[in-house]
């Protein structure tokens, strides 16, 4: 019996240090990303799962399941640069990096930071699973925590293309860092920002003529994985 005991008060010690290990020191791992420098191209702003891609006309993105059009000014909570375009959801697991990233080269026209009353939860157990541990899709596009949770927008302003990241939180989210400041210049896969625990970046694009490289339910890594191509001004992309 005091074998057993010695067994169980062992497994305890080695599952504890292996929590400790992820929650204190892998959750933050900063791998270095090299971004692809190809012209017109939008990298992701963040690693995971991407959830939706839907376009906005006229300023509205149509949830099915709400039953109304959402104003996208309503998910930025801040005015719009452009009233057509595309949104993409990126979900960012416990198991991913969280940090994010510049999409593009830009300069930060705007931030623009949202807090909640009380934060609601992101998904719940059964999502939670479906896409942390069988990496699968899961539409989050209608869910409440989108329209109500805190919220940090970082306005982009490229060359030839214009951007917004929505950053969300979920409710266990401790807080949001972030490295720079309006009117910083930034450069494409520069690191913008750290989102702790589970939360959710979404990419606004203002500009309605992309074509997408990544599909929902696609895995994607920030500053690397490209997410859509543009026409450039020279010519180069789509």
């Amino acid at each position: 019996m005091v074998t057993f005991f010695k067994i169980l008060a062992g497994l305890a010690v080695i599952g504890g240090g292996i929590f400790w290990y992820l929650r204190k020191v892998w959750f933050y791992r900063d791998p270095v990303r090299v971004a692809p420098q190809e012209e017109g191209a939008i990298l992701a702003p963040a690693d995971g799962k991407v959830v939706y891609i839907k376009p906005f006309r006229d300023g509205r993105v149509v949830a099915e399941k709400l039953g109304r059009p959402i104003p996208i000014e309503e998910i930025m909570k801040a005015p719009g640069l452009s009233d057509r375009g595309w949104i993409v959801g990126i979900y960012m697991s416990p198991l991913d990096v969280h940090f994010n990233y510049a999409p593009i080269d830009a300069r930060v026209e705007n931030m623009v930071h949202t807090q909640a009353r009380v934060n609601l939860p992101m998904v719940d157990l059964w999502e939670y699973i479906r896409l942390t541990y069988l990496r699968r899709a899961v539409d989050l596009f209608s869910h409440r925590y989108r329209l109500v949770n805190e919220r940090l927008t970082i306005f982009l302003r490229g060359r030839d293309v214009q951007l917004a990241m929505v950053e969300i939180a979920d409710k266990f989210v401790n807080k949001i860092k972030c490295f720079i400041t309006p009117g910083q210049a930034v450069t494409r896969g520069q690191k913008v920002s750290f989102i702790e625990r589970g939360s959710q970046v979404d990419l606004v694009i203002f500009r309605d003529d992309v074509e997408f490289a990544v599909r929902v339910g696609q895995q994607v890594y920030g500053a690397r994985t490209v997410v859509a191509r543009y026409r450039a001004a020279g010519g180069a992309g789509q």
